[in-house]
């Protein structure tokens, strides 16, 4: 294996909540209240939909995609959830210090080092905004590939906290069964003070509609045999993506780093857009302390 080449899982596509749009001759993100799958494939309009979504939307009520049937490919949450303090040079995309509130491998005179990560209200290269908690879902949509992965991508605390909370939920309930639950993707809103009473909008993970804990649990342990039966080894799945996850000091490369800045950290957003990408700090020390000092803090 190729030595500071992150192996992530294969994505085939992407799963947002908002789009770029011109103002005043500049791209900057805009947040919508529903769901959008897009592939891999940018025009000039913008992402190109995947056929998923049309699919989708049309047995959706009012064809608002605000749930999507989701099947998580590992056990281990936080394979499935990847999320760490990230700061990016806001011209190349290139990733300069990933942290997790506690170490940091950062871009420094002398090559990457590990330093002491004090979290961004107490780091001066963090200032200014430049620094916010990054976290990547992978999760399935097509049963013709199921190793291939959509991938959502958020800077909001809110998506963190919540999708965080229920991977390790889920996952404890169903006694580490977590890629054989049927669980959905689903698209919720809030207010705040800071955000003026207007709606921030954030996604939560679910049972699929209809189905009660004990049934999808009772579900999971009849896929784990079967699979089981079959020689499907779930164990040694996860392993690998571990591995393949480490195998890299920064997980995101300059191409990913590229779109991130321009969609997440870009400067000129509302007050309702910094709420709904997350400046909350003490919450996400909150979460990194209820992961049990992972590297990884998950959205």
């Amino acid at each position: 294996m190729i030595k500071g080449l992150a192996i992530t899982p294969p994505i085939l596509g992407r799963i947002s909540i908002g789009k770029m749009v011109e103002k005043n001759g500049k791209r900057l993100p805009e947040k919508d209240d529903q769901f959008t799958i897009t592939s891999q494939i940018q025009n000039k309009d913008g992402w190109v939909k995947h056929p998923l979504d049309e699919q989708l939307r049309a047995q959706a009520p009012n064809q608002k995609l605000r749930s999507i049937p989701v099947r998580m490919i590992f056990n281990d949450p936080e394979l499935n959830l990847r999320a760490e303090y990230s700061l990016f040079d806001r011209q190349t995309g290139r990733p300069i210090c990933i942290g997790n509130g506690e170490t940091c491998q950062r871009r420094t005179s002398q090559g990457i080092e590990q330093l002491p990560c004090p979290s961004p209200e107490s780091c001066p290269l963090a200032q200014g905004g430049n620094c916010k908690p990054y976290g990547r879902l992978h999760v399935n949509l097509d049963e013709a590939d199921e190793l291939g992965s959509f991938i959502f991508r958020t800077t909001g605390f809110n998506s963190i906290r919540t999708l965080a909370a229920r991977l390790s939920y889920y996952h404890a309930a169903s006694n580490g069964l977590l890629s054989c639950l049927p669980l959905q993707l689903t698209l919720r809103g809030k207010s705040t003070t800071q955000s003026y009473r207007s709606p921030v909008y954030y996604v939560d993970l679910t049972l699929r509609e209809g189905i009660s804990l004990q049934e999808a649990i009772q579900t999971a342990k009849e896929i784990d045999q079967q699979s089981k039966t079959a020689g499907f080894n779930q164990h040694a799945l996860d392993q690998m993506a571990r591995q393949g996850f480490a195998n890299a000091r920064f997980e995101v490369d300059v191409e990913e780093g590229r779109d991130l800045v321009e969609e997440f950290f870009t400067e000129e957003i509302s007050v309702s857009e910094q709420n709904s990408h997350g400046h909350d700090v003490a919450h996400v020390q909150a979460l990194q302390q209820g992961l049990q000092g992972s590297v990884r803090v998950v959205n």
